[in-house]
């Protein structure tokens, strides 16, 4: 076994291979950037080297650095994580010079499954099933879009050296076809250097199926079950879980068999993945073969019992396999969601910022954390946003859902704009509880997922508004008792009125519609409870009586004699009400006492993030359309297009392709055509 690596990857993958590491006493040798100089993995490791500036092109993506740091501190190999060189055949051709491990497969296996189009190829003669598409040598648009037209509609455009939804476009229609292939490959030029594509049928109500599989130096193969991985987003994945829902062990059987054939047609050692689309007939497909661990591998580890680093380190020093099939099983059901920093309402922007405020849920059996920050670290534009890994295992799919739904409630961050909200409302809304899920399942709930529905929210503003009354009020008291006079009346919160009710007004917004809501404190006897009385557009919606307590995050209220709790986030002026049926999201809107500042009439286009600037579609005097693609950036490994907002007129531009552009500014100066 080896006494020291290093590892050639940045956060939660790379904290992650130290825990195992240490447990196994082994050193470790952390690599850094100049954004990552303070990062947790640089801290968790027994040495670090600098490899240079923030961009990955500059520092974890060159390859001399790596093998140089290597060497430099003695390390027998190295293990690449996922995403980065993990995949690179000439990095693993490089460690091989220069007598060092790379804890994956042999170069040959990269190379094979590299490329989708080869892959393909090699599972054809493998006997592996595959989706009708084409995937050859000749890359002219014509040739390609014959293909798609031949298949017929909808189609998937996908980069042959892609993974992560890079490089991929669902095409609906013929009219589509031109921009989707122009679109994706200018992104899979830009994340791999390759734009070489191919086309396949895209199915439309397949499910996502991956096998792990594991294999070593001694002709020993297995494979660890199933995940699910349909839930997603952009194609890039947003909750795992394993064992796969709905899945006959006559299929599983079926399915592990194919995925160890498809290892063994390219002899294949260590951890990989076999991706495949089940469709509604139980058929299934070979997508690709992912050559390193994945990102969801934890739910595999919590069902079956493995540590999967562990497994790699052995393989890669020549063990064989801890465990034959045989002694594998499964044993209960795990979920991954994965914590972004992110925008979900704005079609998921990626989001930058300072995590001001990091709360977890508390680590068990049942709930396990894998991350590579801390409270106070920064999420910067040179990475994925990815922040966590929330996993959680019991002993069936509807008790660890439970636990998901838990422990997203109890994760706290402010300073940055996170996708957990939207996570708690996947997960919670019904379609998901009763496993009607294929990878359209986002685009298909929407408006369910993101509560754009009507709603009465009969209890939920009772509850936001009594959680303001209350909390002011605690906070009131808490003041008044570090004062020098806590008998003053500017300390009360009572709203008190000589000869008047004791109301409080105040408005809260949800999903850009605001209620007005009063709440009046009423006494029986020696209780006290409040009258809440909630309007819309100057029309009475509702009246209840209601009483409350805040413990903590938690607060137990009493509407109309009906008893329950409600876990509550407070952030300045939002507050979000987690509930069975989701998250219920407010803002408090505070009166506006004027402003000295003149509105703003520039018509500009402001970048919403900080970026790279891709491509100008358009110059200084043409005329546009609404919606008409203006400028495309890039920005945390994702292409964001800034349309025109209406018709009207590019006067000025004021970046060019390849500029670093900062989030908030000027794009474009745009006029707006004027209305006739």
């Amino acid at each position: 076994m080896f006494s020291k690596i290093l590892i050639a990857n940045r956060g939660e993958i790379a904290c992650r291979i130290i825990k195992t590491a240490k447990k196994m006493g082994i050193s470790t040798v952390a690599v850094y950037s100049d954004a990552d100089k303070d990062a947790l993995h640089v801290h968790m490791a027994d040495e670090a080297i600098y490899l240079g500036a923030s961009p990955s092109r500059e520092s974890y993506l060159v390859i001399d650095k790596v093998i140089a740091a290597a060497k430099l501190t003695g390390a027998q190999a190295i293990h690449p994580g996922y995403g980065f060189l993990s995949e690179n055949a000439d990095f693993c051709k490089a460690c091989a010079q220069e007598n060092i491990t790379f804890i994956g497969p042999p170069v040959g296996a990269i190379e094979a499954m590299g490329s989708k189009s080869a892959a393909k190829s090699i599972m054809e003669k493998a006997n592996v099933p595959l989706v009708p598409g084409y995937h050859g040598d000749d890359q002219s648009h014509d040739v390609i879009k014959a293909a798609a037209d031949s298949m017929g509609y909808p189609v998937l455009l996908k980069a042959t050296a892609g993974g992560g939804g890079k490089g991929m476009r669902q095409v609906w229609s013929e009219a589509e076809f031109s921009q989707g292939l122009e679109a994706a490959k200018r992104e899979a030029k830009s994340s791999f250097g390759d734009d070489t594509m191919l086309v396949e049928k895209y199915l439309t109500q397949p499910r996502h199926v991956e096998i792990q599989v594991f294999c070593d130096n001694h002709n020993n193969a297995v494979y660890l079950f199933e995940r699910d991985c349909s839930v997603q987003r952009r194609h890039q994945k947003v909750i795992e879980e394993a064992p796969a829902f709905k899945m006959p062990d006559e299929l599983r059987a079926k399915m592990g068999e194919a995925a160890i054939k498809s290892a063994q047609a390219i002899g294949y050692q260590g951890a990989g993945t076999v991706e495949f689309l089940l469709d509604v007939d139980g058929s299934f497909y070979f997508m690709e073969m992912n050559t390193r661990l994945q990102v969801e591998h934890p739910v595999t580890e919590l069902i079956t019992g493995q540590d999967l680093v562990e497994w790699q380190l052995r393989v890669a020093a020549n063990e064989t396999l801890p465990k034959t099939q045989q002694q594998l099983s499964i044993h209960g059901h795990a979920f991954e969601a994965r914590i972004y920093a992110e925008d979900a309402d704005n079609d998921f922007l990626p989001a930058t910022g300072k995590l001001a405020l990091l709360q977890t849920p508390v680590e068990s059996e049942h709930v396990r954390i894998d991350t590579g920050v801390r409270q106070g670290d920064e999420v910067s534009v040179y990475y994925d946003p990815m922040i966590a890994k929330l996993i959680v295992w019991d002993e069936n799919r509807e008790k660890a859902l439970q636990r998901l739904t838990k422990a997203l409630s109890e994760y706290r961050i402010n300073g940055v704009t996170t996708n957990i909200d939207f996570l708690y409302n996947l997960a919670s809304c019904q379609p998901f509880v009763q496993e009607d899920i294929d990878t359209g399942f986002i685009e298909k709930h929407n408006d369910l997922i993101f509560h754009q529905n009507s709603q009465t929210l009969a209890n939920e503003l009772p509850i936001a508004a009594l959680y303001l009354l209350l909390s002011n009020a605690n906070e009131a008291q808490l003041k008044a008792k570090q004062s020098s006079d806590p008998y003053s009346p500017w300390h009360s919160t009572s709203a008190w009125r000589l000869n008047e009710a004791h109301v409080h007004q105040l408005i809260l917004a949800h999903n850009e519609q605001n209620y007005d809501i009063e709440i009046e404190q009423k006494h029986q006897g020696s209780d006290s409870y409040y009258l809440i009385s909630i309007s819309q557009d100057n029309q009475l919606m509702q009246t209840v009586d209601c009483q409350g307590e805040i413990k903590g995050e938690h607060m137990i209220v009493n509407i109309d004699g009906h008893r329950s709790q409600a876990t509550i986030a407070h952030d300045e002026n939002k507050i979000n009400i987690y509930r069975a049926n989701g998250v219920f999201s407010f803002k408090h809107i505070l009166p506006d006492y004027g402003s000295n500042e003149a509105n703003d009439s520039n018509g500009g286009l402001t970048a919403p993030m900080n970026g790279t600037m891709v491509s100008v579609l358009v110059k200084a005097g043409e005329k546009v359309s609404k919606d008409q693609p203006l400028v495309i950036m890039e920005a945390m490994k994702m292409e964001h297009t800034i349309k025109a907002p209406s018709d009207g007129m590019i006067d000025e531009v004021f970046f060019n392709a390849g500029d670093m552009v900062d989030g908030g500014a000027e794009l474009l100066a745009f006029t707006e055509a004027e209305v006739s």
